[in-house]
Parts: structure tokens; sequence; C-alpha cells
């Protein structure tokens, strides 16, 4: 079992598919799921130059059931430089039982296993109920505009219904199995654009110094106890990423200053009460400014249920560990997909080189993540 996901995974990652480049990833992907009975529909959006690849593929089985859906993107990130990897990152490499590659991680392995698992599903239960689902995208490391979103536009459009999504995100920390991220926090983000005069240093009486101005606001907006979470979500955040002033001289007061800030938010928070609440806060403070804001997405939270419930036991089955239900971490197309999916949790390898140089997986995991998805399957249409 472990020699078929290997090869797939291994003819994925010789693939150099950052984003938004696809580099026939789907389209070997297709190989395995047209003839296990699959109607594979490509749908790329997005401008001329940098077209996102798309794959929208359903078997639907001859007796009524939930529509379960598997997805996942086939880019990957950059690999930085590459001199610093211990092998090409797009020339795979197993050495002591760990495959090395750019996207061993984030997330082939995953795409490779839940594909043969659908395939080796459909040739043991051809009478299955409902439909299997696969959602595909090369646009899910970058701006993230012109590929799941749009998918999901495109099925609403479809009157496509959508019961349960395994997205294939590496959710596991310490070992195999460990987490199931069973929900994510909602992002907004913020610029603000705080006006000053620009002038000498040595005259400030002839300026207005924006940094000066809206430190103490940066200072309350930190300290503030957004929410407190609850059981689902730890407590919303608030975190400053980048900050721009000056001309560059050490003499200048600057005119302006633009500050880029994220909140990470529970279900305790909207994004409006947000807005509010920072608004109030810099109204406060005798600053001139102007925000603009953009909201990435909104917390999801699928609770124990159908779709938790078979994916728990077959981790359970196949590696004896008990998964812990988390909403940790970043953003994944799972929002996006949530919109039309009433049931959406994230289940794939360990995550601690995701996104580093050598990035790996290791061997010994890529039959039980295949066998965890074939079981999860069984439990939900067989």
């Amino acid at each position: 079992m472990t020699d078929d996901v290997l090869s797939l995974t291994l003819d994925l990652l010789r693939r150099p598919s950052v984003t938004p480049h696809d580099d026939g990833c789907q389209d070997r992907l297709r190989q395995e799921l047209e003839p296990a009975g699959f109607t594979c529909t490509d749908l790329p959006f997005g401008p001329e130059g940098a077209r996102v690849s798309n794959l929208w593929a359903l078997r639907q089985g001859p007796r009524d059931g939930p529509v379960v859906v598997f997805a996942g993107h086939t880019d990957v990130v950059p690999t930085g430089d590459a001199a610093r990897w211990a092998s090409p990152p797009f020339e795979p490499q197993v050495r002591d039982g760990v495959l090395y590659a750019r996207g061993a991680a984030d997330m082939k392995t995953s795409i490779a296993a839940m594909t043969l698992a659908a395939r080796d599903f459909v040739r043991e239960h051809p009478d299955h109920r409902g439909s299997i689902g696969f959602l595909i995208t090369s646009d899910e490391e970058g701006p993230s505009v012109d590929g799941t979103v749009q998918v999901v536009r495109w099925l609403q459009e479809q009157g496509q219904r959508l019961d349960c999504c395994i997205v294939g995100e590496p959710s596991s920390t310490a070992r195999l199995g460990d987490i199931i991220k069973n929900g994510r926090r909602g992002s907004l983000s913020g610029r603000l654009v705080v006006h000053g005069v620009q002038g000498h240093v040595a005259y400030p009486h002839l300026a207005r110094n924006p940094i000066h101005d809206v430190a103490p606001a940066l200072a309350e907006l930190t300290r503030t106890v957004w929410d407190g979470g609850n059981a689902h979500f730890p407590p919303t955040t608030f975190q400053i990423s980048n900050i721009h002033g000056g001309t560059g001289a050490t003499n200048v007061i600057p005119g302006e200053l633009v500050i880029d800030f994220n909140f990470r938010f529970s279900t305790e928070s909207t994004p409006e009460s947000l807005k509010t609440r920072t608004l109030a806060l810099l109204d406060q403070h005798p600053i001139q400014y102007d925000l603009a804001w953009n909201l990435s997405g909104l917390p999801f939270l699928t609770p124990p249920g159908p779709l938790v419930d078979a994916l728990s036991a077959a981790i359970q089955a196949e590696t004896g560990v008990t998964p812990e239900l988390s909403t940790s971490g970043g953003t994944s197309d799972g929002r996006f997909i949530a919109r039309i999916c009433p049931q959406v949790v994230e289940f794939g390898p360990i995550n601690a080189t995701i996104h580093k140089i050598d990035e790996q997986v290791a061997v010994a995991d890529l039959a039980p993540l295949k066998a965890i998805y074939q079981r999860t399957l069984v439990s939900l249409l067989a």
C-alpha cells in the first residue's frame, strides 16, 4: 500500500508547481480518478499569464447518501535558497525513511493519499451510497482569489450540494493523527494610515510626527482584551505585522505612517464588532488617519457529528491515536468551503516542516494516511 501512495506522491513532488502554477499535477490526478468513474471538470480562473488551475471531480454512487468531498491544493510556496536544501527541493529523495521535497507535507502527500483512497474505495464498493467529490486548486498558497473561492461560487451556481469535506492540510503535530482541525478562526486585516506634517527634526514645532501621535493608541490596541474565546476557540488576537514611515533620512520628521495589522478572531467577536471597537479607540486619540479593512475569512466550526466521528474512529483504528479537536493555526481554504458545506475538517500529516527548508514527511505515514481517508469513506458511504 505504501508503494502506490509513494509513487504518486513522488510524481507530484517532481512538478515545480509554485503558486499559481499547477504544472500538470491535476492532470495526473485525473489519470487516477477518471478510470474510477469520476467526472472531471477543469475550472480555470484568473488573468491570462497567471491563470489558476482548478479541478472539480465527482462520482455519484447508485444509492442516495451524503456528498463527501476531499479538498486540497497542488500549489506550493517558493523554495527559498535551493542551495540551502540538503537535496534539490523538486527532486524528491528518501533518506532514512523520510521523504524530502517542497510540498511533501503541504500538501501533495495528502492529495496522493486521498486520491488513491477514493480510487480503491470505489473498486471495493462500486455501489456505494452518495457521492465522492474532489475540489483541487493551485491558488491556496497565494492570494486565494481565483481558486477554491471561485469554485465554491461555481458549485453554488450549479446547485451542487456538499455535506462533508476533508481538507488535506497538514494538521498533525507530534505524530500522525493527533490533531483534527475542526474549525478555524476568522482573519480581519487593516491598513492604518496616520497623517502628520513632514519637517526638520530640529524644528518639531513646525511639523507633526505621526509616529509620536499614534504611539499611545498602538500601545492601547496591543493591551486590549478583545474577547475571552470559548470552549472551541482561543481568545481573539491583535498583531501588528508591518510599520512603514520616514524618508530614510535621520533628520526628517515623516509626514505619514502606514501600519498593517491583523485580527485572528473567535466566534465571540464579529468583523463589525472589531471594526467598531478599533475605530472608537483610535478616535479617543488626537490623530488624523484613514483605515481600510480586508476580511479574508470568517470563523467556522464543525462540532462532533458524522464527519468528525467517522474520521476520529478511522484514525484510532489505523494509528491507535485518539485525535484532539483543534481550531488553532492560520486560515485555510476550509473557510470558503464552509460557506456551502456544514461539516468541514482538516486532516493530514505532521506540519512541523511546512514552508521550511528541507520540508519532509515520514514514509511510514503514507500508508496509514491513505487508510484513514479510505476508512472514513467506508464509514460514511459504504
